[in-house]
């Protein structure tokens, strides 16, 4: 069995042919799938999808950071409503984005530590979206309280000394996608720092596909190929990948 704890196949992208696809993805043997919620516009798709196969697909409420505009404290009201009205397996995707927009900083780093307040409150992990912004990810986990929480850097492709700081929060993870199979991904060079307890996969679907499919729509049945480059990257055999990353992942979420 492999967890992908990081997907949105619940994304319009996927809206022509998602039954073939979950059927794809359990075939390959990814059998549970974790579903980070975007926004409060994706809120019923994530919702219905998860309705639909309850058994599979495990959701996660949060607002991502590029969603995080003007008058973005209504939308975090909807959403903390979520967590009465069912249940979530994790506070995400939440986190800070300077790659697209700089001038929402200082709303992303307020929405950030107010959702990480809630994790706390909630006993919940954090799936944490990063992108050019580890030193203001970093000063917010420490102001909130790093040893209160726990979570996934998800999608982590920093440099060793982010590898490295990343390391030293205790209770997080490291979600490795397709990336680590590009030819330009040197974080795969010094990724053996962390121990593989601290690994988790993902697929980011429908973004971030692995190779052999690069320039294509991702989907979580390409997971495998993930797997298959932990595998050689740590120098050990692909079930042994397999089945300590899924236990990574039952332990963080409570699957």
């Amino acid at each position: 069995m492999i967890i992908d704890t990081h997907t949105h196949v619940f994304d319009e992208a996927f809206d022509a042919d998602r039954e073939a696809v979950l059927r794809r993805a359990f075939d390959s043997g990814v059998q549970l799938l974790c579903l980070p919620n975007i926004d409060v516009a994706s809120i019923p798709r994530l919702k219905a999808l998860c309705d639909s196969y309850p058994q599979a697909c495990f959701p996660l409420m949060g607002l991502h950071p590029t969603s995080v505009k003007e008058g973005f404290e209504q939308e975090l009201a909807v959403i903390r409503d979520e967590f009465t009205r069912r249940k979530y397996f994790a506070v995400g995707e939440i986190g800070i984005d300077l790659y697209w927009d700089k001038t929402c900083l200082r709303e992303q780093v307020k929405a950030f530590e107010q959702q990480l307040e809630w994790s706390i409150d909630l006993d919940l992990p954090v799936a944490i979206h990063t992108r050019e912004a580890f030193p203001q990810v970093f000063e917010s986990l420490h102001k909130v309280g790093v040893d209160r929480l726990r979570g996934v850097f998800h999608s982590f492709t920093g440099s060793r000394s982010e590898l490295e700081e990343a390391l030293k929060c205790e209770r997080f993870l490291l979600g490795i996608n397709g990336v680590v199979t590009y030819k330009n991904a040197a974080f795969g060079d010094y990724l053996p720092l962390a121990p593989l307890e601290r690994i988790l996969l993902e697929t980011d679907a429908p973004y971030l596909t692995p190779v052999p499919f690069r320039g294509t729509r991702n989907e979580p049945a390409y997971i495998v190929h993930v797997a298959r480059k932990i595998a050689e990257i740590y120098r050990l055999p692909e079930d042994t990948v397999r089945k300590k990353t899924t236990e990574n992942a039952r332990r963080l979420f409570g699957i």
